[in-house]
């Protein structure tokens, strides 16, 4: 398959409670007369007669015998875009193809059977049989290796390698899919540029989160050849006897109905993405309240890169909620009068104030003072634990410093007009 030629695949899906994936539908990309890409997805007939039949996701690719189209993100439905790799999955298949620019139909078709969430691609009617056996965690030293040679312009041996590892993972950062006997971990790698050992101040902050009060991704950091991995476990991944189970998993970037480009910004906001979880979860009281948590927890982090990717919803089952948070990194902008996070979160747009944090409580569920107490209570808890959980979470003194200035930065609590 050429970047020139569009073509079509077969969509499957692990059903909920099951291990081996069935056929969904067909998924098509084409290029209309103007050459704009426009995708067609439809389910099959012996699909939607499945008593257990599930809906792909929950906004877009509802269960029905219709011809479902877009023009939006190159033609990829948001659900079938999720499933697809971003930067990191996309720059190892680009080398492994010899391609300037993959097509989207590449991307789904070349990534590994590791991606997120329930669904899987492939050219033929009946979907392969799963993959049983992934990487071990025994063998991180030399996944991390390839990693670093991918980094570094790998050759394409060294692309090869990586390709059976795994890409399908979201994110820029160098990762891989590893197994041990408690499931699925992401393994996510220091690169030789970064600021502070990522990997320890990562987990931190995922360790500062749950004391915050907030449901997160369970990690670890291990030691490789002398460098740290940070370990975050899959929680779209159920390990049983049989093989493993898999929840459906949708981007809040497709719940949004939003896309990556800077004239789609004005979609990217908390509160719409709030009113998109009381609409789709089956305890929406319990996802909003999760949700707000999560935001004040990334402005008091000074968490920049909390983009509509980095937010998800899940199905183990039939019903939809809010996935555990991940990704909750610091940054330490500059100014300590006003910084902002990637989503709109108030009255005054993405300023990552308490009081602009608060302008919109309601549309959360939640009461003035419910909310007051939430955004109080957190930021005593970032300000007086950050440093302490850091330092047990294996973050070194000189990387403590560098990160001090993103806690609770003054401005938090500065009076605006505009909130």
């Amino acid at each position: 398959m050429t970047s020139e030629a569009p073509g079509e695949c077969f969509v499957y899906i692990t059903l909920p409670g099951e291990t081996e994936p069935v056929t969904a539908g067909r998924f098509a990309l084409s290029v209309d007369r103007r050459g704009v890409p426009e995708g067609r997805f439809v389910y099959g007939r012996s699909y939607l007669e499945r008593p257990n039949a599930v809906a792909i996701d929950p906004v877009e690719l509802k269960l029905a015998p219709r011809t479902y189209a877009t023009a939006s993100m190159e033609g990829v439905f948001g659900a079938l875009r999720d499933a697809s790799p971003d930067y990191w999955g996309r720059r190892v298949i680009q080398r492994h193809l010899g391609k300037a620019q993959p097509s989207e139909m590449d991307y789904l078709l070349y990534s590994p059977d590791d991606r997120a969430g329930a669904l899987g691609f492939g050219l033929h009617q009946t979907p392969p049989a799963p993959k049983r056996t992934f990487n071990r965690t025994l063998d991180l030293a030399a996944v991390q290796a390839i990693a670093d040679a991918i980094v570094a312009d790998a050759d394409h041996d060294q692309v090869e390698n990586l390709m059976v590892i795994g890409t399908s993972m979201g994110g820029a950062r160098p990762k891989a899919v590893v197994e041990d006997d408690e499931g699925l971990w992401i393994a996510k790698f220091n690169r030789p540029d970064d600021p502070w050992n990522n990997a320890r101040v990562e987990h931190a902050m995922l360790t500062l989160a749950r004391a915050c009060g907030l449901v997160t991704a369970e990690s670890r950091v291990v030691e490789v050849a002398g460098r740290d991995v940070l370990l975050v476990k899959r929680f779209d991944r159920e390990k049983t006897d049989a093989g493993y189970r898999r929840a459906r998993m949708v981007s809040a970037l497709t719940l949004l109905r939003a896309e990556d480009t800077y004239q789609s910004r004005d979609k990217w906001s908390y509160v719409l993405l709030a009113e998109e979880l009381r609409r789709v979860c089956a305890e929406p009281r319990q996802g909003t309240a999760e949700l707000f948590r999560r935001m004040c927890f990334n402005a008091l982090i000074s968490n920049v890169d909390d983009h509509p990717r980095n937010h998800a919803v899940l199905a183990r089952a039939t019903d939809w909620s809010l996935s555990p948070a991940y990704d909750l990194t610091p940054a330490v902008p500059v100014s300590t009068q006003r910084r902002d996070l990637a989503m709109a979160c108030g009255d005054a747009g993405r300023f990552a104030n308490a009081e602009n944090l608060l302008s919109q409580s309601a549309r959360f569920l939640l009461d003035p003072d419910e909310a007051r107490a939430i955004v109080d209570a957190m930021q005593a808890q970032v300000r007086g634990c950050w440093y302490p959980m850091a330092r047990a979470a294996g973050v070194s003194e000189r990387d403590c410093e560098k990160i001090a200035s993103a806690f609770a930065y003054p401005g938090f609590d500065q009076k605006t007009e505009h909130a």
